[in-house]
């Protein structure tokens, strides 16, 4: 498939870029409403994701349409590049992270099913809706971390796939491909619905830090079972 196609081609990466134009619009909203120089931050985080996106749909996407499915995760891109807003400030803005948090969440798997029903699905879907929710995860974390609300468990439920994904510039085997696992996703809602929870404003310490915890042990517990699959299996 050719990244040169313009739009009388139609080709999908230049549809995709086309959506992303359309929704971009979406994402600034966000930014303006949860702080004063929130467009600045939310264009730069939405900018960066779809133009990743483009690219590697121009690349590795191997159908000829982009489908609802890559709609639908590009809206969650936006979402989540509003929520990167909320480290401007460097203060939690409270219910409408949490909204808007639990809203991106409740997206995640309307993709998939979407691209089963389509017949669209692709291992460039799958990459792409694993990488928002990975950049959802990480900046939850990060205004949590601004906020003072939890400790070192933030930093794994927050980057635990990056250090996975640096580690595995060290370590080649860690980039073999893994198999499908339920575990691992239900992991992931765990994770990001459990980092959306913190931010409630009426969610008590008592209960908000050992959630936090809880959390963090169940992402490395799920981290830990592939990396000693694919250390058995290189």
């Amino acid at each position: 498939m050719s990244a040169d196609v313009g739009p009388s081609g139609a080709s999908p990466a230049w549809r995709m870029a086309l959506a992303c134009t359309a929704i971009a619009p979406l994402a600034l909203a966000l930014g303006w409403g949860l702080a004063p120089v929130g467009v600045t931050v939310t264009a730069a985080t939405f900018l960066a994701g779809a133009t990743i996106a483009t690219r590697g749909m121009s690349h590795h996407y191997p159908h000829d349409r982009v489908g609802a499915c890559n709609f639908v995760t590009a809206i969650r891109l936006a979402m989540t590049a509003g929520l990167a807003a909320s480290l401007t400030g460097g203060v939690l803005p409270g219910w409408p992270v949490f909204a808007l948090a639990i809203l991106t969440l409740s997206l995640d798997g309307i993709d998939g099913w979407l691209a089963r029903r389509q017949g669209l699905s692709s291992a460039f879907g799958a990459r792409f809706d694993m990488e928002v929710d990975s950049a959802l995860a990480a900046i939850l974390a990060l205004a949590l971390m601004l906020n003072g609300r939890g400790g070192p468990e933030l930093l794994v439920l927050g980057f635990a796939r990056y250090a996975f994904v640096a580690a595995g510039a060290a370590l080649p085997w860690l980039r073999a491909p893994l198999r499908e696992s339920f575990r691992r996703k239900t992991v992931c809602v765990v994770q990001i619905g459990t980092l959306a929870a913190l931010t409630a404003p009426l969610l008590p310490e008592i209960l908000a830090r050992p959630a936090a915890l809880g959390a963090a042990a169940l992402v490395a517990w799920s981290f830990g079972r592939d990396i000693l699959w694919l250390a058995r299996t290189r």
